[in-house]
C-alpha cells in the first residue's frame, strides 16, 4: 500500500468502493447540518426540534460521530433543515464494465 494514492481519505480508510461512497455522501451531509445548526444560532434542542433529531443526536452530529449516521437519517434531516438535495450519478474513468 506504500505510495497508493486515493481520491478521498474515505477511499483510503474503507474496505470496499461501496462503503467509501456511502462514507463519502453521509461526509458531505454532516458537514452541511454542521454548518447550518451553526449558523441558527440555537440551542441544541432547538435545533433538534427543527431536524427531528433528539438533543444528543445534534451533539453527535457537530461533533461529527459519523458512524452514528444512516444517510437515510443524514437526508431526512437535511430536507427538515430545508436544503434541497441534488443527486449525480456518473460513470468513474476506470470503470468501463463489460
Amino acid at each position: 500500500m506504500a505510495g497508493e494514492r486515493f481520491a478521498s481519505i474515505w477511499d483510503a480508510i474503507s474496505d470496499t468502493p461501496e462503503e467509501a461512497a456511502n462514507m463519502r455522501l453521509r461526509s458531505k451531509l454532516m458537514a452541511s447540518l454542521a454548518e447550518r445548526v451553526k449558523g441558527w444560532e440555537v440551542s441544541q434542542a432547538e435545533a433538534g426540534r427543527r431536524l427531528g433529531l433528539t438533543q444528543p443526536r445534534v451533539n453527535d452530529l457537530l461533533k461529527g460521530k459519523i458512524d452514528k449516521f444512516s444517510l437515510d437519517a443524514l437526508v431526512n434531516a437535511s430536507a427538515r433543515a430545508h436544503f434541497r438535495i441534488e443527486f449525480i450519478l456518473e460513470e468513474e474513468d476506470d470503470a468501463a464494465m463489460a
